[in-house]
């Protein structure tokens, strides 16, 4: 590629009915500015594009990394979820098995205390039968000796 330097450097030959090289040297003083424009702003337009190449290129380092990372996430989330799912059915389990446990010993305690309660009044009905048994038998000594008391007298 030609470099503004290599216009301001280059030299034409003369010839017998040339052109007026004043005019030539206007002419290529332009040319040279004009280039000379061209060429920076090609530079920095090379860059600029080498520069966004960079950026790109560490977009998609970063978009792949979040692509694995949201991946892996996923995975994550789907395994607690499982493990969580796992852990409400062992508590679950626990829990029926204890509910059912309780159940069992309420129960027990319920016929004990029944039969206890059962026993209790047959106890007291067989009291009261001794006590009305033996009041009978009080009454009845009583009232003989209340009988033989009159006889005597």
């Amino acid at each position: 590629m030609i470099t503004p330097l290599d216009i301001e450097k280059k030299e034409f030959s003369k010839g017998v009915r040339g052109y007026k090289e004043r005019e030539v040297e206007d002419f290529l003083n332009e040319v040279l500015i004009d280039y000379e424009k061209i060429y920076n702003e090609n530079s920095k337009l090379k860059e600029e594009i080498q520069r966004m190449k960079d950026a790109m290129e560490k977009y998609k380092n970063i978009e792949e990394t979040l692509k694995s990372t949201l991946v892996i996430a996923q995975s994550t989330a789907e395994e607690v979820k499982r493990n969580a799912s796992k852990e409400a059915e062992l508590i679950i389990g626990k829990a029926e098995a204890k509910a059912e446990h309780l159940l069992r010993d309420s129960k027990r305690q319920a016929d004990k205390i029944q039969q206890e309660h059962e026993e209790a009044r047959k106890s007291m009905n067989l009291f009261k039968v001794r006590c009305k048994t033996l009041l009978e038998s009080q009454l009845s000594t009583f009232l003989d000796a209340d009988l033989n008391e009159d006889e005597e007298i």
